[in-house]
């Protein structure tokens, strides 16, 4: 299988200027350099779709701007479809989509419909071809309803909806996604991550999906690369990751109770407040449903919050071992 992405030995670092007095700081300014990408290398095959995960300031977006052609490396090697990014921008473009959670590519005061037809024209589209696509995509993508209406009245996941169906008109073989689930509520993010996946095995799209979020990468993708501090720790099928640390999950339970003891194998306690309990569950040793009928035996559940560990939690336990 043919190779989609091609990184070697990427590297960028940034000046960074250092905090100092007032008179100091404006008349002599002193910097730092950050290495914020350090050597990152992997490669991509067509078709795969690799989450690629780190904590905040990990790297991610840096690499993800370097890939798309955004920001210039300054040092490494980069093939993307067979382009160079900062040399070949231009004709890269046809062949990658790309979604900033954070950014958006669609006119904030017009309808979704009439950026798609702008993209329809940059990206040399046949009428008929358009019409046809972007049928398809909506449909798909269950967006008739809203991409009639200007795009700032629309919520969040709906926004995050269109963005993709922007990123996916022009048919690209590859797909950057740099968080596209940030600060979406918990049915937004599943239906978002479903539709990724079922658009990338209907076109066989490459996909590189940058996030903080470990169900991102256990609902759209098959292999995890892990990036902390601008280096790469590791690389590996998501199942392996799933069976060494992702099989955590953490409970939050408010109660009428003023406290429970919930005493289970495989059940560690982080946190009691009064009317409140914060659990770590190894759902290898007991399942996240044994634990709530037992807590819903023992008290009166006002509210129940699932949720996995923090990426950084994963880090550091790749970091000791356990999954290397």
């Amino acid at each position: 299988m043919a190779q989609s992405v091609f990184v070697e030995n990427l590297q960028k670092s940034f000046k960074v200027r250092k905090k100092s007095g007032f008179l100091k700081g404006l008349f002599s300014p002193e910097y730092t350099t950050v290495k914020a990408v350090d050597g990152v290398s992997f490669s991509l095959e067509e078709g795969e779709r690799v989450a690629f995960v780190g904590p905040n300031g990990a790297g991610k977006s840096t690499t993800i701007k370097m890939l798309s052609g955004i920001l210039h490396p300054d040092g490494g090697h980069v093939e993307i479809g067979g382009f160079v990014p900062w040399i070949d921008r231009k004709s890269m473009a046809y062949k990658i989509g790309t979604v900033f959670g954070q950014r958006s590519q669609l006119w904030y005061h017009l309808p979704a419909q009439d950026t798609f037809e702008l993209l329809s024209y940059a990206y040399d589209m046949s009428r008929d071809d358009f019409k046809s696509r972007i049928k398809t995509l909506v449909d798909a993508f269950d967006a008739g309803h809203i991409v009639s209406k200007p795009v700032r009245q629309l919520s969040l996941g709906e926004r995050m909806r269109c963005e993709i169906i922007a990123s996916l008109l022009h048919r690209p073989k590859i797909l950057f996604l740099d968080e596209p689930t940030v600060g979406l509520d918990v049915v937004s993010k599943g239906v978002i991550r479903d539709l990724v996946k079922k658009a990338s095995d209907e076109d066989g799209t490459t996909v590189l999906l940058t996030s903080h979020d470990t169900g991102d990468m256990e609902r759209v993708c098959d292999r995890v690369i892990v990036i902390d501090h601008g280096h790469l720790v590791a690389d590996k099928p998501v199942r392996e990751l799933r069976s060494g640390f992702i099989r955590e999950k953490i409970i939050t339970l408010a109660m009428k109770e003023e406290a429970i003891a919930l005493d289970m194998n495989g059940v560690r306690l982080i946190e009691a407040m009064p009317h409140q309990l914060r659990v770590s569950v190894d759902t290898s040793q007991v399942s996240v449903e044994a634990v709530l009928q037992q807590a819903m035996k023992l008290s009166s559940l006002q509210d129940i919050t699932v949720e996995d560990p923090p990426m950084e939690d994963i880090i550091k336990e790749i970091y000791a071992g356990s999954l290397l």
